[in-house]
């Protein structure tokens, strides 16, 4: 019978409402550039389908600005790394504000699995700054908690490949059947479904028009004790937040 032994955590978007921070950071980062770019809500909405910030950039340009050519002279790779860096360093000033807080639930799930002996991962298309930058503003203490950090460049496909989650189940050594992946979206629920992981989803704003087939849960958020969640598919057992029991409860009947 299968044991939860493990969480991974997703991070833009379950574990704080980061999107919008992210759309704010290219904006000012194009500014910065001289680039007459502009990224509004909707149009942010569309790209989240391409995961990774680089490769954001790159699908936006080839498909709204096909005639574009580095201003800097720079061949086009190497521009857009240099600008996603601009990016990543206004996301960070934005966190150091205080603006973006965990979302509801995840701080005590964190705690909770923390003391219960549940090991901790992330596995992430986000950069490994920006996953320190996010704790550093709302958590620094629980950064250390996780035993295994898949971020960024780590894996040459993003999702919704697999090849994050597959590595962190390596460097976990541990099977799919004994961990549980935390997502917010449909390309990372699909990665996390085909490295044969059970995925609990939390959609958002952004992600609220997703199709979370394969998600054994989807809600609103984690919920609180007294902040219930909405379950929106799957069987909560009647639950009304999400605990270290109920995920040992769902793992042992798959």
């Amino acid at each position: 019978m299968a044991e939860l032994k493990a969480l991974i955590f997703d991070v833009d978007g379950t574990l704080a409402e980061t999107e919008e921070g992210h759309r704010l950071a290219f904006n000012r980062a194009f500014a910065d550039a001289g680039l007459d770019w502009a990224w509004p809500p909707a149009l942010y909405a569309e790209l989240l389908a391409v995961t990774g910030g680089k490769e954001r950039i790159a699908h936006y340009i080839a498909r709204h600005r096909p005639d574009f050519t580095p201003p800097t002279g720079q061949p086009l790779p190497e521009f857009i790394a240099v600008l996603h860096a601009a990016k990543t360093k206004h996301y960070a000033a934005l966190l150091a504000g205080g603006g973006i807080p965990l979302r509801p639930g995840v701080a005590r799930l964190l705690r909770e699995a923390k003391d219960a002996g549940v090991r901790l991962a992330i596995a992430t298309t986000t950069s490994p700054e920006n996953v320190t930058a996010l704790f550093d503003a709302t958590m620094p203490e629980a950064l250390g908690w996780f035993e295994v950090i898949g971020a960024g460049d780590a894996v040459p496909r993003k999702k919704p490949a697999p090849d994050i989650y597959l590595y962190v189940l390596a460097a976990l050594r541990l099977p799919p059947a004994d961990c549980l992946a935390i997502e917010d979206s449909a390309p990372g629920t699909h990665a996390a479904r085909d490295a044969g992981l059970q995925v609990i989803a939390t959609l958002n704003d952004y992600t609220a028009s997703h199709d979370f087939d394969g998600a054994m849960l989807l809600l609103n958020h984690l919920g609180e004790p007294g902040f219930p969640f909405k379950v929106l598919s799957g069987n909560a057992n009647s639950c009304t937040f999400i605990d270290i029991e109920l995920l040992r409860k769902l793992v042992r009947t798959g």
